[in-house]
């Protein structure tokens, strides 16, 4: 009996030893792998992408609920939060439509483009000679692909509403001078003319001019009609008469009545005659003490706001003579000392 007990022992001690020494070469050899392959930690288990793994040390709990909202992790048993700030390792989707697209490529749609901006585009730039150099075009290569973007223009202005539309948008970007926002309204207006007919029987340029102007208009940021002229090539005065009569036309139908105001033409003409910064709030003080007066009705209110700041630029060391306060105000010296004897009744009373 006790022979058979201390050969049991005997076998005991020997798996005893064979198994340390089986982990001893595992350890080994996993050492050897790990200082030949060093690998640092996963990124996304460095910042907190991945569950929790173990027990709460709170309570010992193995169950973990994963708040996404609030990038936390918490135990399920007590509550305890046992990570934060965690990462969303999803993916970042990006929708410029309001719709149910799920793309993550493209530019948002823009109306200042004929086609939205929707449609891929071979741009005449990249194939300029700077442009073929840097992208490894030359010779027959080049041909070809100058040959595919006039194809490509073609067949997206193949309809003369589409060729219309596109030159019209590229009116209001080269030639509106606006910000970009303004640029997207004064599309929308002009799509909007294009929907109720009042470009039929006028020319692109005018309505397109039109457009600019009432939308600048509406923005509170004012241009003169004879500016918007200029920049649209609109010189005579039939061009110039039918500008204002396409501007009461398309104001009626979409309507857009805003009243410019004296006051909206006090920063670019402060701007424009170069002015110090004091000289502005003095103009904008003097205006909202003469303002009520109704000695202003059918007045031209960029020429009202010229002898505002003639005013109270006499009234600084920085004055302004009189024909360039009438150049940017676009009024003549006689009007400018009518409207100077009206401001200076106001003043006294």
């Amino acid at each position: 009996m006790t022979l058979h007990t201390i050969q049991l022992q005997v076998d005991m001690m020997k798996r005893d030893t064979a198994a340390k020494s089986e982990d001893k070469v595992r350890t080994s050899v996993v050492s050897r792998r790990e200082s030949r392959l060093n690998t640092g930690v996963r990124p996304s288990r460095s910042r907190s992408t991945e569950s929790m793994t173990g027990s709460c040390e709170v309570c010992g709990g193995r169950t973990w609920d994963a708040d996404h909202i609030r990038g936390e992790t918490i135990c399920s048993d007590c509550g305890f939060v046992a990570a934060e700030n965690m990462i969303d390792p999803g993916a970042e989707w990006v929708n410029h439509s309001n719709s149910d697209d799920r793309s993550r490529v493209g530019s948002p749609s823009t109306l200042t483009l004929s086609d939205r901006g929707l449609s891929t585009e071979i741009r005449r730039s990249d194939l300029t000679s700077g442009g073929a150099r840097k992208h490894g075009l030359s010779g027959k290569s080049l041909r070809d692909w100058r040959r595919r973007q006039r194809i490509d223009q073609r067949s997206k202005t193949r309809d003369s509403r589409s060729r219309n539309l596109s030159v019209a948008m590229q009116f209001i970007r080269d030639r509106g001078d606006l910000t970009p926002q303004i640029e997207q309204e004064a599309a929308s207006l002009y799509r909007h003319s294009v929907e109720r007919g009042l470009v039929t029987g006028r020319s692109i340029r005018g309505v397109t001019a039109a457009c600019v102007y009432i939308a600048a208009r509406e923005a509170k940021v004012p241009r003169k009609i004879e500016d918007i002229a200029d920049s649209f090539d609109m010189i005579s005065e039939v061009e110039i008469k039918e500008l204002k009569r396409t501007i009461r036309l398309v104001a009626r139908n979409l309507g857009t009545h805003h009243i410019t105001g004296p006051e909206e033409y006090f920063e670019k003409f402060h701007s424009d005659l170069e002015l110090p910064p004091t000289i502005l709030g003095d103009a904008r003080s003097l205006w909202d003490e003469v303002k009520d007066d109704l000695s202003w009705q059918g007045k031209k209110p960029s020429g009202v706001a010229g002898v505002v700041l003639y005013y109270a630029s006499q009234n600084s060391t920085s004055t302004r003579t009189q024909s360039e306060v009438c150049k940017v105000s676009g009024i003549s010296e006689v009007t400018l000392r009518g409207l100077l004897k009206i401001l200076k009744q106001m003043i006294a009373h």
